[in-house]
């Protein structure tokens, strides 16, 4: 049995949420909650909401014990991108693409 949280159009690149998430995949829950809170970045926060979620629906929805749960799966996928419009040289009209994601944790126990 697992449990899964999500945070959907969350405000930051999917290559940059993607190296932390490559960190905690595999490891024990608490060890990912501490690994994630000595990492000083925008995506770690994001993530960390998204696995103490995972987490607490572990406990709570699905009766999991704490000390067993481990990360599943930390997925990073690209969300709708923002198109911005941002002024260019020669007075041309460029695009800023302003990138978001989709951040999905699963926890199952072991």
């Amino acid at each position: 049995m697992e449990a899964k949280a999500c945070a959907k159009s969350v405000r930051i690149s999917p290559i940059k949420a993607r190296l932390i998430a490559d960190l905690i995949r595999g490891k024990n829950a608490k060890e990912a909650q501490i690994i994630l809170d000595n990492y000083n970045n925008k995506a770690a926060r994001l993530i960390k909401k998204v696995l103490d979620s995972a987490i607490a629906n572990a406990i709570n929805n699905n009766k999991m014990d704490e000390k067993k749960l481990f990360v599943s799966e930390a997925r990073v996928d690209m969300a709708p991108t923002m198109k911005r419009m941002m002024f260019d040289s020669r007075g041309h009209v460029g695009r800023k693409d302003k990138r978001c994601s989709h951040i999905i944790v699963k926890v199952m126990e072991k």
